[in-house]
């Protein structure tokens, strides 16, 4: 099977805390993965490891069959990676285009393709790309947040967490990007907290325990699961 992100082994933590030991990630070309797990489990230490905003003490990564372990997030969104933090994803003083046109800061030639390709798959930002982000409702802010990660035209989107403290009608909204934005062929890896909705669009679901792989299958598979269920999804299927 060919992948476009294979990562395998990850050993990583913070200063003495070992958090990963030993876990694997993969995504397929074009297809969305999703990363789920209880509290602690540890799901954005993967993705960050991922992503190089913490060094592997072992294990390896690589990206469109290129070895990119070690590689500075900037490498990587050269690279063809995207990724969306959970948190302060948005600069909300400054307008919708401002916001994306920091996406491409690294390839300022890429800026005006950039904008048409975001303004192709989220038009409303389009109609709004003089307002100040912090004006937009909670899913149009996620439509920035994703758009700027897609300015460079990645291959892989990875996003952190993208529902966080969102209420139900915005989630769907946010999935509904997710789902949007894979249409157009860029392949996703997504942690998230809601592992029903996220595992409902996932290909491939990867639940972790304690840093370790504890199920790995489609999402399909996964939701019917009844140990999964229970111990992930509130016992019901």
């Amino acid at each position: 099977m060919s992948f476009l992100l294979e990562a395998r082994g990850m050993v990583a933590g913070y200063g003495e805390l070992t958090i990963l030991h030993g876990c694997d990630i993969t995504v397929e070309p074009g297809r969305i993965s999703v990363v789920v797990g209880a509290n602690g489990a540890g799901k954005s230490t993967a993705m960050k490891a991922i992503f190089g905003l913490l060094p592997l003490r072992e294990g390896r990564v690589e990206f469109d069959g290129r070895d990119v372990t070690g590689f500075t997030p900037q490498q990587l969104v050269k690279a063809g990676m995207g990724y969306v933090p959970q948190v302060s994803n948005v600069f909300p003083s400054l307008s919708v285009e401002e916001n994306l046109e920091m996406g491409a800061f690294l390839a300022p030639q890429k800026v005006a393709p950039g904008l048409e390709r975001v303004y192709g798959i989220f038009p409303v930002l389009r109609e709004k790309r003089r307002q100040p982000a912090g004006q937009l409702s909670g899913g149009q802010r996620q439509m920035v947040a994703v758009g700027r990660a897609l300015m460079m035209d990645p291959r892989l989107l990875m996003l952190d967490e993208p529902t966080a403290g969102v209420s139900p009608k915005v989630m769907g909204d946010i999935f509904d990007i997710i789902e949007k934005v894979n249409e157009s062929d860029v392949g996703v890896l997504m942690v998230e907290q809601n592992a029903r909705q996220a595992l409902a669009i996932a290909d491939t679901g990867f639940v972790l325990q304690t840093g370790t792989n504890l199920y790995t299958d489609s999402g399909e598979a996964l939701l019917a699961d009844p140990e999964v269920v229970r111990s992930f999804l509130g016992g019901k299927t």
